[in-house]
């Protein structure tokens, strides 16, 4: 794999695909047809499940887990230790269990911590707190936090949170409230 950086402690199945200028870190494991994009970053002990398809310039921190089922596109952050699920009525006797799909969308976050439950759309943008459980989808730009998450405000694609006009208290980009909320 040309311009792909894999630490030799890291396991990386020969069936899957890397992109170009990505890095892969101590003890990590990607699975068989796991699709990782151009320009990552796969912290130490970061599980990829097979079938797992991740964006370009993601940036997954140590011991996240990502299991089949979930998509990433791309810009997207996986905070440290957070987790995705794959399976809403999970028995370890089941033996014909069903994948439930989840979407992480372009730019999005997800703080330290967080658990996404299977089946849901994290939208562009959208950021989640760290901690928080996250059991619905969560809108373009918005900002949510606690278990279950809950909205508490909007995000600029910059990262910090608008203010009750809808500017961005960081870099001063407007946006308009109206049209977020969906209105």
């Amino acid at each position: 794999m040309e311009g792909v950086f894999i630490h030799p402690t890291a396991e990386v199945s020969d069936g899957a695909k890397i992109g170009k200028g990505t890095r892969i870190w101590n003890q990590a494991q990607v699975r068989e047809n796991a699709e990782i994009g151009e320009n990552c970053i796969i912290s130490k002990n970061v599980y990829i499940d097979e079938h797992v398809k991740i964006g370009n310039r993601v940036k997954v921190q140590n011991n996240v887990n990502v299991y089949h089922g979930v998509t990433v596109e791309d810009d997207v952050f996986l905070g440290p230790s957070m987790t995705f699920t794959n399976d809403m009525y999970p028995r370890s006797f089941n033996t014909e269990w069903r994948i439930t799909e989840t979407l992480v969308k372009k730019g999005a976050s997800i703080g330290a911590n967080a658990t996404i439950r299977c089946g849901i759309t994290i939208g562009e943008f959208g950021t989640v707190g760290s901690g928080s459980v996250v059991t619905k989808d969560v809108r373009p730009y918005a900002l949510v936090v606690g278990n279950p998450a809950h909205q508490i405000g909007w995000v600029c694609r910059c990262g910090f949170k608008l203010d009750a006009n809808g500017k961005c208290t960081e870099c001063g980009e407007q946006y308009d409230l109206n049209e977020l909320e969906g209105k």
